[in-house]
């Protein structure tokens, strides 16, 4: 057997070089700054002072905090549920090769996922603007209701309104990614199964939908790490009543930012990747017992 012929000049290393220096000027310098900061108390204009694990104690007194959580929570499971139905039924018709303008439609659909967060904020709290927005008056005009709804004035209208802005921005890109997940599947399995008498519906629960799952987990997890950090589009449409749109990343903005207690945001910040990191290791560790079942 040959040997392999790696070239291991030093060369190669001048190139990715830059890369490393960036990376720890701009990304692991300003992480291992604030991990510092969350141990001390500091607004930003004075010397910080060493407080130890105060910040933290703080958090597990903070009702706000625990309520962000919840938020986020409920808000990404409302997204997250119809934003998969919605992509799957999709995908599943638009492979069909029946469909004239699929291409089309596809670059509809994924269109919403190019539009910046802050754009559809502000889209949509201007379309649900109970004295002005478009919705009250369309409602109004089909006689739905008789008055304006103020639709930011309840809690879990504004939280469903949050929800429908992630949805609407991300449904097209998981679509796409089974869509591609589809495509993979061979197409000799379907035509045994119509040689065998099987139905479309069961070519899509006992074939499709099997076949589907590691692309079902990949977009799970991608959206549980994408879901736990809701961000921009909360923001533009503001904390809703009684704080019941404020996320935890907006609640660190708003913390470190706004209020000028960088510390006690950095130590939200550690919490929030906590959480993250917690419900990323369940759903890895979901995937692999499938794998294992498999």
């Amino acid at each position: 057997m040959r040997n392999s012929s790696i070239n291991k000049s030093r060369y190669g290393f001048y190139f990715v070089l830059p890369y490393f220096i960036v990376f720890l000027v701009f990304g692991l310098t300003p992480i291992l700054f604030s991990l510092y900061l969350s141990f001390t108390k500091w607004d930003g204009f004075s010397d910080p002072v060493w407080v130890g694990l105060d910040n933290y104690a703080r958090l597990f007194k903070d009702t706000y905090f625990f309520k962000s959580i919840g938020n986020t929570l409920i808000i990404w499971i409302m997204s997250i549920v119809p934003q998969l139905i919605l992509a799957l039924a999709l995908a599943m018709i638009l492979n069909e090769k029946f469909i004239k303008g699929k291409h089309f439609f596809r670059a509809v659909f994924y269109f919403p996922n190019i539009v910046t967060p802050v754009t559809l904020g502000v889209l949509f709290s201007l379309m649900f603007d109970w004295q002005t927005g478009s919705v009250n008056k369309f409602l109004m005009a089909i006689g739905l209701v008789d008055d304006p709804v103020y639709w930011f004035n309840s809690p879990w209208l504004s939280r469903i309104i949050v929800a429908g802005v992630i949805m609407w921005q991300y449904f097209g890109f998981n679509m796409l990614v089974f869509i591609a997940g589809l495509q993979s599947i061979p197409e000799e399995l379907y035509e045994a199964a119509q040689v065998d008498g099987a139905t479309k519906w069961d070519m899509a629960t006992q074939i499709t939908l099997p076949l589907l799952k590691p692309v079902l987990l990949f977009t799970f997890i991608t959206s549980v790490i994408g879901g736990l950090q809701l961000f921009d589009a909360p923001l533009m449409l503001g904390n809703g009543p009684d704080n019941s749109t404020l996320t935890m990343v907006m609640y660190l903005f708003q913390t470190a930012f706004q209020q000028f207690d960088y510390s006690y945001g950095a130590a939200i910040a550690y919490a929030i990747f906590v959480i993250v990191l917690f419900f990323s290791l369940i759903s890895m560790k979901f995937s692999n017992m499938k794998k294992v079942e498999e």
